[in-house]
Formats: C-alpha cells, structure tokens, sequence
C-alpha cells in the first residue's frame, strides 16, 4: 500500500511538471538546439569527407595567390599579379559603392515621386502613379538589360562622343569627368569641411533644444548648409587653390586609331557600373514611393487642417508637421529596400561588373574553393545587412515619440 501511494503521488507530480509553460518551453528548446548541434555537425563531417575524397584543400589559404585576372574599375590599387584576397576587396569595395549611391538616389527619387503621387495637381500624381506601377512590375534584370544594352549601347562608340558644358562626356567607353588633384594644403581644406560638419550638427541639436523650450525656429538646415559650403570654400582660397582638376583629353585628330580619350587622364565611370547603379536605383525608388504615400497618409490630416489654421502653408506643412510624424511609419519598411537594394547589386554578375559575386565568381572557377568562396559572400552580405538594419533602427529610435 505504501509503494501505491508513492507511486499515485509522483504521477500528478511530474504530469504537472511538464504542463508548466516555462518548463516545456525549456525543454523543447533544448530539443531544437540539439537538433541543430547534431544537423551542423553531419553537414561540416559530410563535407569535410567529400573533400578530402576529391583531394580538395579547405582553408582560406588560397587568398594569398596570384589572381592573374585583371578588373575594369577598383578603388584601389589591383592588377593581375594581386592576391586572390585583394581581388575579392576590390570587389567588396564596388559592391559597397554601388549600394551607397544607389540607396542614396532611390531615397530622393523615391521621396519625390511618392509626394508627387498625392499632389493635387493631376497630371502630376498620374505621372508619378504610372512611374510607380511600370517600374516596380518590370523584374529589376531587365530593367539593367535595358539600360545597359538598350541605353548605354547607343550612345557614340569610342572615338566620338557627347558633351554636357564641355565637361562631362559620354561614349560606349563610358561617363568621363574631370579628376580632382589634390596639392599642397589641399588637407586643410578637408578639415575645414569636417569642422564644418560638426559645427552643423552641434546647431541642429541646439535649434532643437530652443524650439521645444521657446517655440522659435532657427534656420539650421540653411546655416549648415552655409557652413558646409561656406567654410572649405573660403579655406579653400585663402590656401591658394590648392585643389585643382584634371580634364579628360579628347584626341579629335590624327590616324583613326589614336582618337578618342587618353587614357589615365580624368575619371572614368565604365557603363556597366551607370546601368547598375541606375536599373537598382529607379526600382527602388518605386517601392520608396509607395511607402512614403502611405506614411505620409497614415498621419491624421486634423495635423494638416491645424498647421494651416495656424498660418503654415503647404511646403512647411509637409517639410515641418507630416513628414516628420510620418518618418515612425516609413522608416521600418524603408529598411528593408535598402537591404534589397544592397542584395539585389549582386545582380550585376549578368553585365559583367566586377562587384564581389562576379570577382567570387572568377576566384571560384580558378581555386575551386567553393565553400570558402560562397561563406564570404555570405558573410559580406549579412555584414551589410546588419550594420544597415542597425543604422535604421537607431535612426528610428531617434524619430520615435518621447513621453514627457
């Protein structure tokens, strides 16, 4: 009897252990952890085997050989006798380019078309609303089919070109532009500017810290704006123009052959990185506009009737009162164009821009160091993903509303 009743006592009580909620959730965690311990251990034991039954090498020790491959645009110094890691940096460095400047034109454009899409002028929201459905319906690889093959195939071949202020030239080689030579004195300028920075963002701060105390506006964004310009410019002549620029050179006469552009003189922006950066830059900036439009429509439009009862026309109504309160709700899904956009770059293996899938790409096919080759386009990706995701989410909490 008395082993009965221990037995009957100990049945409730190890039932009503596991119908604990933290309890169970505990264990079914330990469960999946395990799982995936075990998963990850049979899938790196299972390569590992294959390898070696292959005779194939596993490390990245390989990033120390000779490339012997060249690349059409670097931002730093490469040729054919780098390493396979300088290589890759090279192209990780062309993939962040491309990211940077076209998350910055598809932020403006985007913003501009998806206020355009709620002007009351209706010619303007109609050319604004077909902007959005064309682009954003057409896949992003034909729109850079487009404009590579389509655009920037057409324009003069290599020994003519077009001319904008007889400064920037276009041609199938590419945008010409003049190059910056940087002299003597030149990094007195360069501080200035960054002084100049600095003392816009130390305003910024205290204007808004004077108008939630007295109500008054200061015109920060007009100051900085002097500061930026103002400050390096006069830097700039008071050290004697130390900051010159190198013009493209244009040879018109001569044996056919030798016409065209001198080489190693100006900047040269290959083709293939305009029709990336454009193609990335307009798809996106089609799914910006739709967000905008519904930020700016998520704001209760009491907050537009009180502006102008209050005196404010329409240009600082939206720029003062709505876009701010709007931000809360655009900048969430906002992240998440960025980061297709920086995705959607490698994309720009189909044209042959040495970004870091294309240069992986070549490296790949040499070494045969598959795993090692993808787990750094794996890691860069999610690098950049992350530290974009934490920017945005930090900028969000700045534009959140604070209790007082």
């Amino acid at each position: 009897m008395a082993v009965l009743e221990q037995d009957t006592a100990a049945t409730p009580a190890r039932a009503s252990l596991m119908n604990d909620p933290k309890i169970r959730g505990i264990f079914y965690q330990v469960l999946l952890v395990a799982f995936l311990v075990l998963s990850g251990w049979f899938i790196v034991s299972n390569t590992i085997v294959n390898l070696e039954r292959q005779n194939i090498a596993s490390g990245f020790g390989f990033l120390d050989n000779t490339a012997g491959f060249g690349i059409i645009q670097t931002l730093v110094p490469y040729a054919e006798t780098s390493s396979y890691g300088q290589a890759l940096f090279a192209g990780f460095l062309n993939t962040l380019l491309v990211a940077v400047v076209g998350i910055a034109l598809a932020t403006v454009l985007g913003f501009v078309a998806g206020i355009a899409r709620l002007s009351p002028n209706w010619v303007i929201s109609q050319i604004a609303y077909w902007y959005v459905e064309i682009l954003r319906n057409v896949p992003l690889l034909l729109q850079i089919f487009f404009w590579y093959f389509a655009v920037l195939r057409a324009v003069p071949g290599k020994r003519d070109k077009w001319s904008l202020f007889d400064t920037f030239h276009l041609n199938i080689g590419g945008l010409r532009a003049p190059k910056p030579l940087f002299e003597s004195g030149s990094d007195i300028v360069f501080y200035a500017l960054l002084a100049a920075i600095a003392a816009t963002v130390f305003i910024a701060r205290w204007a808004r810290k004077r108008q939630e105390a007295t109500g008054q506006q200061f015109p920060s964004l007009l100051t900085g704006f002097g500061l930026i310009l103002g400050l390096p410019l006069i830097t700039f002549f008071v050290m004697g123009m130390p900051i010159g620029l190198e013009h493209p050179v244009f040879n018109e006469t001569g044996p056919m052959l030798q016409r065209g552009f001198q080489l190693n003189v100006g900047i040269n922006v290959i083709p293939e990185f305009l029709a990336l950066t454009v193609a990335l830059a307009i798809y996106t900036s089609a799914f910006i506009a739709e967000i905008v439009r519904a930020g700016i429509q998520a704001v209760s439009h009491g907050q537009t009737e009180a502006a102008h009862a209050l005196g404010l026309r329409q240009g600082p109504t939206l720029r003062l009162v709505i876009i701010p309160q709007a931000m809360r709700v655009i900048i969430p899904p906002l992240t998440s164009q960025y980061l297709n956009l920086t995705k959607n770059s490698s994309l720009a293996v189909a044209i042959a821009f040495p970004d870091l899938v294309s240069v992986g790409g070549t490296v790949l096919n040499q070494t045969g160091q598959a795993i090692e080759v993808i787990a750094v386009w794996m890691m860069v990706y999610l690098s950049l993903s992350l530290l974009t995701s934490m920017f945005m989410n930090w900028y969000n909490q700045r534009m959140a509303l604070v209790e007082r």
